[in-house]
């Protein structure tokens, strides 16, 4: 429970911080980014959350690193992480500002599984679709699944949409019986 206090609590103050100077979508995409330089770079990601390294020295790497190259809220957020002992929260935050963030703009999020990563036409496509079916606007992240055999799975705002061939298979299984 303390956790999804912290993930609360600091999704909404970067939240805030970005909305004060109109940078929304680029924080929201350099935190994404950012998150993929963490799965990509574990070694990094182990400098940025290890306990035994002193909160300035990560900070000075963090600084070396991300100067310049990500907004000045972004990176004094990511400071103030590790000055508070945060930053393996960072993800989780992450999440929640973009869940604030799809909600002010009236988006509904969700996850599209594919077997393949889809190209942003297939996305745009399904994205268009899906809130054709739910009545809603909808954007959705890509996450494959090389277990669907073929199709998609789409979960937004807890309904799922399974178009996978495992399913079409499962359902021709149960009507033989």
């Amino acid at each position: 429970m303390a956790e999804l206090t912290i993930d609360m609590t600091y999704g909404s103050a970067l939240y805030q911080a970005a909305k004060e100077t109109g940078i929304e979508e680029q924080v929201r995409d350099e935190g994404r980014e950012l998150m993929s330089i963490f799965k990509n770079e574990p070694q990094f990601y182990a400098l940025f959350i290890d306990p035994t390294i002193s909160a300035e020295e990560k900070k000075t790497a963090l600084k070396n690193v991300f100067e310049g190259r990500i907004s000045e809220q972004l990176l004094n957020f990511l400071y103030v992480l590790e000055d508070k002992g945060r930053a393996r929260h960072f993800e989780a935050i992450i999440r929640e500002y973009r869940r604030l963030l799809d909600e002010e703009e009236g988006v509904a999020a969700g996850t599209i599984y594919s077997v393949e990563p889809l190209s942003s036409e297939q996305l745009e496509k399904f994205q268009q679709e899906t809130g054709r079916l739910i009545n809603e606007k909808v954007k959705l992240d890509n996450i494959t699944d090389p277990e669907l055999i073929g199709g998609v799975r789409i979960l937004v705002n807890g309904k799922l949409i399974d178009a996978s061939l495992r399913k079409r298979l499962d359902n021709m299984k149960e009507s033989i019986r």
